[in-house]
């Protein structure tokens, strides 16, 4: 006589499969949690960008008069089950548009200073360069900040006309 299967039919088998672990539950529920925290960290304004259901903002916003650490930790986990519903997608995809400017503005940043730097050591050839670019930008001033900022490192002074120098580039750049 044959015995039955110990763990029951082949049916019961490959549910158990399919079903996730324990362990990639928690796993879930804590990268859910992080990407809670993260959006409780985002100004309003960029949270704002985020499709986010009421409830989910109504937790956000409740997190903010909570002080208390265990009362925080049990309502990151209640943010950690509302993200549960959440569009992952679409919150990931705000998140990407979100670094993509942040990285277009770093970009931008780098390449200003960069052009300060040339004009403070090169002089009249980046500054031929910046006219093109920048054909509204005040040549007497733009001059004066050059020579001010050379006479600053000269000097081993702090930099103040080679900050005025890149504001005044970033505002001729409209950035």
């Amino acid at each position: 006589m044959a015995r039955p299967p110990k763990h029951g039919t082949d049916e019961d088998v490959s549910l158990d499969e399919a079903a996730p672990s324990k362990s990639s539950r928690k796993r879930e529920m804590t990268a859910l949690q992080k990407l809670g925290a993260e959006i409780i960290e985002l100004s309003p304004a960029l949270r704002g960008r985020l499709p986010l259901s009421d409830d989910m903002l109504a937790a956000i916003e409740e997190m903010g008069r909570i002080k208390a650490h265990e009362a925080r930790r049990r309502h990151m986990q209640y943010v950690g089950k509302l993200m549960r519903s959440e569009d992952l997608a679409g919150i990931e995809a705000a998140f990407a548009a979100i670094e993509d400017e942040k990285q277009a503005r770093d970009l931008a940043f780098h390449e200003l200073e960069g052009l300060r730097d040339r004009l403070i050591e090169e002089g009249d050839q980046a500054l031929d360069e910046v006219l093109a670019r920048f054909p509204s930008i005040e040549l007497s001033s733009l001059r004066q900040l050059i020579r001010n900022a050379r006479r600053e490192r000269a000097a081993d002074k702090p930099p103040a006309s080679a900050r005025k120098l890149f504001k005044l580039l970033r505002d001729a750049s409209g950035r």
